[in-house]
């Protein structure tokens, strides 16, 4: 037995209930007495008391069983083996979870003691999974007997259904900012273990980067350089280009769809756009480095230009060629939501249709169309793949689209490949970074936010 299948018993238990419990709700309406609620309201009210309680419980049990195993399976070991240190016990535990899955060939590991804790952890494993069972059946069965006792006519079953959502959408609200509130922590915390060994304004104003640090005393070459302005300077110039490719094509063509376009027309145009959004990034990377890159240079070369082999103009273009429906489509729906009043209203006093959309329907969707280039700014300065395919590593401080750059979350990505100690500057450069950006996109988004506020009050 695994969770999957407790989780589909419980999900066909569900159901069940469900209808059990609409059944009987419709059944005591025939004595004579009407019902306060919809049946299905009622059979919803039995579902949640019988599914909400067990999934909790079962949520629980998945959280804590793996550490509570593992400290059994230590305690389990001989004394001497439970005295190594805490690194070279998380490497034995780590073994015995890979001999338990079948990761590592049980043949290969002789020592007795191994193979005992692998049986122990198998066991409390098994005993775990039928325990885990057994509680969330049982609970499931007592909210079920509760709630199905209490259906009668006179109960608010709609009311009580009705909170019980309400009261589950303020959890999963609570759950989306405590993670926001987690994520800006773990950054910040990090970033503050990271300027105790950089000093903040060599962070911010220093002009070269090459975090390279010395493994050993006596090694060269490995100083290290933690100056942000190269990396920060590539992040927004192959950004700036995507956006110049992307919000007037993007913006033009919701237009053209949204107030020029047949049907017909648009019925076509729109889905092809938006199968831009569904290509992996990583083919927009194949199609920069094998496609793009070689003719920019190719054509840099012809008019006596010098263009690198990897750079931000190629990067920035295909870029902005992806999130192009980004900006399209959510602006065709924004402008799409402008009252046809307002059209109406325009035309009849005397406006042509192109005066219409400048001094009307863009001032009116104004909100929405900032809204789709803010969402498109944050998914170009997330992107990796294309970067790292065309524009390259190299942590240049220049202004010249011709010359190959790097960007913030490429430098995150390759500070953090592979095994890394988290106590060393190198490594900690990543969640300094990190906050960086969030500040940054904080900044941005701050902005946007006031600039459509003072622009809404004008129109108004």
């Amino acid at each position: 037995m695994s969770i999957g299948i407790i989780l589909a018993v419980v999900m066909l238990f569900l159901m069940s209930s469900f209808y059990m419990g609409r059944n009987r709700a419709a059944a005591s309406a025939d004595v004579g007495r009407p019902l306060h609620s919809l049946p299905s309201y009622y059979g919803f009210y039995v579902a949640l008391w019988c599914g909400i309680p067990a999934l909790l419980v079962l949520g629980a049990w998945m959280f804590f069983d793996q550490k509570i195993i593992e400290s059994l399976v230590v305690s389990g070991l001989p004394e001497d083996v439970r005295g190594m240190s805490a690194d070279k016990l998380n490497l034995l535990m780590n073994d015995v979870r890979n001999l338990a899955r079948g990761d590592i060939a049980r043949a290969s590991t002789p020592e007795p003691h191994i193979r005992a804790a692998v049986a122990h952890y198998e066991s409390l494993q098994s005993t775990s999974i039928y325990a885990s069972a057994v509680l969330v059946f049982a609970i499931a069965l007592i909210g079920f007997l509760l709630s199905y006792r209490r259906i009668q006519p006179a109960l608010r079953a709609r009311n009580r259904v009705e909170k019980i959502l309400t009261t589950v959408l303020l959890l999963s609200s609570l759950i989306a900012i405590l993670t926001t509130i987690g994520i800006v922590l773990s950054l910040l915390f990090e970033a503050i273990r990271f300027f105790e060994k950089v000093p903040l304004h060599e962070f911010l104003f220093g002009l070269e980067w090459s975090p390279q640090t010395a493994i050993r005393k006596d090694q060269v070459g490995a100083t290290g350089a933690f100056g942000m302005i190269p990396v920060m300077a590539g992040t927004l110039l192959i950004t700036g280009i995507a956006m110049i490719v992307a919000v007037p094509i993007g913006l033009f063509s919701a237009i053209y769809l949204a107030e020029y376009a047949s049907r017909r027309a648009r019925a076509i145009i729109k889905p092809v756009m938006e199968i831009l959004a569904g290509i992996p990034t990583v083919v927009y990377g194949f199609f920069a480095a094998l496609i793009v890159a070689p003719a920019i240079r190719g054509f840099g070369e012809g008019i006596g230009l010098d263009v690198a082999s990897e750079s931000a103009l190629a990067a920035g273009m295909v870029m902005g060629i992806m999130i192009i429906p980004f900006v399209s489509s959510l602006s065709d729906d924004v402008i799409n939501a402008v009252p046809q009043s307002l059209r109406e209203g325009s035309l009849g006093m005397g406006a042509t249709p192109s005066e219409t959309i400048r001094h009307v329907i863009l001032p009116a969707a104004l909100p929405g169309i900032v809204g789709a280039v803010l969402l498109a700014v944050s998914r170009a300065i997330g992107e990796t793949m294309i970067v790292v395919m065309a524009a390259g590593l190299a942590a240049n401080l220049t202004a010249n689209p011709l010359e190959a750059v790097t960007t913030v979350t490429v430098q995150i990505v390759t500070l953090l490949v592979g095994d890394q100690e988290f106590d060393s500057a190198k490594t900690l450069a990543a969640f300094a970074l990190g906050l960086v950006l969030f500040v940054i996109t904080l900044m941005l988004n701050l902005i946007a936010l006031r600039v459509v506020q003072r622009y809404r009050e004008k129109y108004d």
